[in-house]
């Protein structure tokens, strides 16, 4: 799969088209997966919750449909960052995900909302603007079946843990931690609650670092294998990675530790409420 630490521009799709022309005539032109960071545009605003809403829109509207385009040019699973979306009169933070027909095969609406008050160092409220997604998020392909987050999300290890039970093997995360949280836990969540919890591959694209902006992004998009071995990386410049997952390599580390075999479901449990 291909990973995008990108400059996201006003609309999403335009580093889609860049980095679909990266993909299909680059050397990654094998991959079949194409992971992009959440949208900067609103992002930078981000400080004020207001700007979601200033920048939200329809989905389907004009940058999911320029995302099935390129999915459909470029013959790949794409899973497009995220948007702020309008619907109903809500506001949602939304992923969206498209197959190489262009069709949408996803619609993942960020489920925890950022909150949180670090004193002296960021205080963010999405909640003042934002509602809640309901619903968990999966997509199958000929690869393996893919369990989508964003951002936020990742810190919730139920999640993670349900997607698994329910046969994910690779999970994936848009996303842009800031220069607090991102140094101490971007790399720690992905590597610990996810993968090795989890035994599956985890993926992360972030936007890349800006340092004149208001809300600066950590950057270092991944891929993690399920021993917890950062497989590829990028740095906070704006970079495209990529990584291979393979599916024996899981099988056997499942087997060697079989954690599946051993919970003592007896005992404890995580199952979901609803599913969506």
């Amino acid at each position: 799969m291909v990973v995008v630490n990108g400059k996201t521009p006003s609309f999403l799709p335009s580093l889609v088209w860049k980095y679909g022309n990266i993909y299909t005539m680059g050397p990654h032109s094998g991959k079949r997966r194409i992971l992009c960071p959440r949208d900067e545009h609103s992002l930078q605003k981000k400080v004020k919750c207001r700007f979601f809403a200033e920048y939200a829109e329809k989905i389907p509207g004009e940058s999911t449909q320029m995302l099935s385009e390129a999915a459909k040019e470029c013959g790949i699973y794409l899973v497009g960052g995220s948007i702020p979306e309008e619907d109903g009169g809500k506001f949602y933070n939304t992923c969206s995900v498209f197959g190489p027909d262009g069709k949408l095969l996803v619609k993942h609406r960020k489920i925890h909302l950022f909150d949180i008050d670090v004193p002296g160092k960021i205080r963010f409220q999405e909640s003042e603007i934002l509602s809640p997604g309901n619903s968990l998020s999966m997509f199958e392909t000929p690869f393996c079946k893919v369990g989508v987050g964003i951002c936020y999300d990742i810190r919730f290890a139920e999640l993670a843990q349900i997607y698994a039970k329910k046969g994910c093997q690779l999970l994936v995360y848009p996303g842009a931690f800031n220069m607090t949280t991102g140094p101490a836990h971007w790399e720690l969540l992905q590597r610990g609650g996810q993968a090795v919890d989890n035994q599956v591959y985890v993926a992360t694209a972030s936007p890349t670092r800006d340092e004149t902006a208001s809300y600066v992004a950590w950057g270092h998009s991944s891929v993690v294998n399920p021993w917890g071995e950062v497989i590829t990386k990028a740095g906070s410049e704006e970079a495209v990675v990529h990584a291979d997952i393979d599916l024996q390599y899981l099988a056997d580390v499942r087997q060697q530790i079989p954690i599946t075999l051993q919970r003592r479901n007896d005992l404890y449990c995580v199952n979901t409420v609803q599913d969506g």
